[in-house]
């Protein structure tokens, strides 16, 4: 499946409400989401390290990745309710990370690096 198969088929399950008049809020819900889940990752990820003494478990690693799937869905509708392609994005990412690497910038400050 690629990125763009992945956001078309999240996309029939996004829910916009027929009452809002301003899409806005479509996109705040969906950019809130955003954070809620990743939110979600690093609380279990701290359970695992303060109750389980950091053991990754089968159902640990299935847990992780449930949450880290409703990242990636909130990440695929907010991008289509701006008009961009998830594929793009994907892209856009890789190149910027590659030209951070070649100029030997990964670890740093910044957006702009």
């Amino acid at each position: 499946m690629t990125f763009d198969e992945y956001q078309k088929q999240a996309l029939t399950t996004a829910y916009t409400d027929p009452n809002y008049k301003d899409t806005m809020m479509d996109k705040t819900i969906w950019a809130m989401g955003i954070v809620g889940e990743a939110g979600e990752v690093i609380e279990k990820w701290k359970k695992m390290v303060a109750y389980n003494k950091g053991e990754l478990t089968d159902e640990f690693v299935q847990d992780i990745k449930k949450e880290l799937g409703d990242v990636v869905w909130y990440i695929a509708v907010l991008a289509n309710s701006l008009g961009l392609s998830f594929e793009e994005i994907m892209q856009l990412n890789v190149k910027k990370l590659q030209d951070r690497k070649k100029r030997n910038v990964i670890k740093g400050k910044g957006d702009n690096r």
